[in-house]
């Protein structure tokens, strides 16, 4: 399925854009040939009629309005898809559910707001698991279209792995994008809790929800995130190199054989490449952890949904509509108190990270690869405590299983720290690749 999976470097792109090297109408052009030629197949768009015409009409706005080369702005001409749960105006929001769109109608989202202000250009809306949650979408995995995505941004992550855009936004509430850009073979980002940017979307559960970014290279999302953040700071990776932690225990053996495998064989490459990697027990917890997460995360759900369920709780599909009654069985009490715990937790992997002199933790980004079947979005576990702590990740893509399954290595910084990891995560993609 080679001629499904195209590399399309964002910094390439909007280097020739933004020079004058490619008119931004024959990048607009491209992009909606791509997506008339492959996504019949792999469904990462919502479909749109009058999409080349729309496309087509920013486009031209763009390059009148930006006729100057040294005038224009950062991501100027760049397609990026918008995963369904993120408003954007003229489109509109359904967030892979049978709820009419009407219910779901909202201010367009911030990080539409940056995209469209720094010169991108919406290709469309990106496929999402119903809500974010679980109920998968009909998108297909690039590399092998008879297995899963991941999600639940799976569109989002299709949809660059297969050559379509070169930058997608989805977003990341436990495992919603580290895991498909995994399953798909492409960097995917989701930044740390305080640099969320959820406003204006269909929230899963707002304390941990995040905007997440898909695209080809460590580089190109380190380069969209300068464009998108105002307090973008980035480091220039002349410092020492940090010490990698390996989370040793009954977290990394909840992995698949294959995956487990891989990832040893990930280590000696980063080894063998300089880098200093050490082992430190850490997450026999696991089952508490993620019984703490799914306790704020549920809770939260329930409440997002309360109005809409009591509406329309019969056009919920049974995935969204059990996580949503789950939500209500949860106490205040106990909500609570998983906030309080969370808190403490964070608290103590950053301990840890000082005491061990751990700059940043690598881990398998999933349990194993996609899994066969569309029925499925995959299982989180490799995200859980890094969602619940709130700390920035990143997947890099790390080779791939006998069957052409991409694998990728899960890098993950401190709160605050989402510059160096992206910093960091570098050398450790050049390695692996």
């Amino acid at each position: 399925m080679d001629d499904l999976v195209r590399s399309r470097p964002l910094l390439e792109e909007t280097r020739a854009l933004r020079a004058g090297g490619e008119a931004v109408l024959a990048s607009a052009a491209r992009t909606c040939d791509r997506i008339d030629a492959v996504d019949p197949l792999i469904e990462a768009f919502v479909p749109e009629p009058g999409r080349r015409e729309r496309v087509t009409a920013r486009a031209r706005e763009l390059a009148e309005r930006w006729p100057d080369p040294a005038e224009r702005p950062a991501l100027y001409g760049v397609t990026v898809g918008v995963k369904d749960v993120a408003h954007v105006d003229g489109l509109p929001t359904h967030g892979g559910s049978a709820l009419p769109a009407t219910e779901l109608t909202g201010r367009q989202a911030e990080v539409v707001d940056r995209l469209l202000a720094a010169g991108a250009v919406v290709a469309g809306k990106t496929v999402t698991a119903e809500f974010a949650i679980a109920a998968p979408g009909p998108t297909r995995n690039p590399h092998h279209p008879e297995y899963a995505p991941g999600g639940s941004s799976s569109g989002s992550a299709a949809a660059v792995a297969a050559g379509m855009v070169p930058l997608a936004i989805g977003t990341q509430t436990v495992g919603s994008t580290i895991r498909p850009a995994a399953y798909c073979g492409v960097v995917g980002y989701r930044p740390g809790h305080d640099r969320a940017m959820t406003d204006g979307m269909i929230a899963n559960a707002p304390t941990l929800d995040t905007v997440g970014f898909f695209a080809a290279r460590v580089a190109d999302v380190a380069y969209a995130a300068g464009a998108l953040y105002d307090d973008w700071r980035p480091t220039d990776g002349d410092g020492p190199a940090p010490v990698l932690g390996v989370p040793a225990g009954a977290y990394l053996r909840r992995t698949e054989p294959v995956a487990l495998d891989a990832f040893g064989a990930q280590v000696k490459a980063l080894r063998e490449a300089g880098l200093t990697v050490r082992e430190v027990p850490l997450l026999d917890d696991f089952d508490e952890i993620r019984a703490q997460l799914f306790t704020v995360n549920r809770y939260e759900t329930a409440q997002v949904h309360a109005e809409w369920f009591e509406r329309h709780g019969g056009l919920y599909r049974e995935q969204s509509a059990r996580a949503v009654r789950e939500g209500r069985a949860v106490e205040p009490e106990r909500y609570e108190a998983a906030l309080r715990w969370r808190t403490a937790f964070r608290e103590r992997l950053e301990s840890v990270m000082a005491d061990e002199g751990v700059g940043m933790w690598i881990t398998p980004s999933a349990t194993g690869p996609a899994p066969h079947g569309l029925e499925r979005t995959g299982d989180p576990a490799m995200c859980v405590p890094w969602s619940l702590a709130g700390m920035p990740a990143v997947n890099v893509p790390a080779g791939r299983t006998a069957e052409g399954l991409p694998l990728g290595v899960q890098c993950v910084a401190g709160v605050g720290s989402d510059e160096h990891l992206l910093t960091w995560a570098q050398p450790v993609e050049s390695a692996l690749r």
